[in-house]
């Protein structure tokens, strides 16, 4: 059998209008008992992922658990990126067991969805095994998550992949999004999010424009 190889991206890799992205429990109290990640780490990676789902008008959800009475805010790197979105505030640990969540998520309509939060052992492997078990496709950014060790961290993402769930990295999910230098339409908001939050590699982009003019869309 021959198989005849065709320019067609797989039916794994996540676009801008397949899925919903849902972020979750990015709020203080969450974070100060994070110890998986820094939380200058994670505050830039939840920018970064933010950023990158607005810059390309995906679907995103922004929940929120007991925001008044003890968790406080969003991170503003995220509702910057989505001003005067409303908080969907839980009282459930599982996202996916809240009947607001659950109605925007049957509302926006998609079957592939993309998670990120605090704690990844409780408020992320909750909805995601909820939602494998409902049929959705299911992502997770791992290093836009954060729990109270990083062994809770692991153990949560081990369980996620068991479970079938796929683990995605914040510069990939930006990335994954263009896929091609040549969609000039985002080609500027693509690498303006990575110039700001993309590390390294924003900072080579930087230094490639302004020594040699440089496009990662020229041949």
């Amino acid at each position: 059998m021959t198989i005849t190889a065709t320019p067609t991206p797989g039916k794994s890799l996540i676009s801008p209008t397949d899925h919903t992205l849902v972020l979750i429990d990015f709020q203080s109290q969450m974070a100060f008992a994070t110890k998986s990640i820094a939380p200058e780490l994670l505050r830039n990676n939840a920018a970064l992922v933010s950023h990158a789902a607005a810059s390309f008008n995906v679907p995103t959800i922004l929940t929120t658990v007991a925001e008044k009475s003890f968790s406080g805010p969003m991170f503003d790197e995220i509702t910057d990126a989505f001003p005067g979105q409303a908080m969907l505030d839980r009282t459930s640990m599982n996202t996916w067991e809240d009947a607001t969540v659950i109605e925007e998520v049957n509302r926006i309509g998609k079957e592939r969805i993309v998670f990120a939060g605090l704690w990844t052992s409780v408020c992320i492997v909750g909805p995601v095994a909820s939602a494998i078990d409902q049929g959705f496709d299911t992502y997770f950014i791992a290093d836009a998550c954060g729990d109270i060790s990083p062994e809770a961290h692991d153990r949560a993402v081990q369980r996620m992949i068991q479970l079938g769930a796929k683990p995605m990295t914040s510069l990939q999910y930006l990335l994954e999004l263009q896929r091609d230098w040549a969609r000039t339409e985002t080609y500027d908001s693509t690498t303006g999010v990575a110039k700001k939050w993309g590390g390294g590699y924003g900072l080579g982009i930087s230094y490639a424009k302004m020594m040699f003019g440089a496009s990662e869309g020229s041949h």
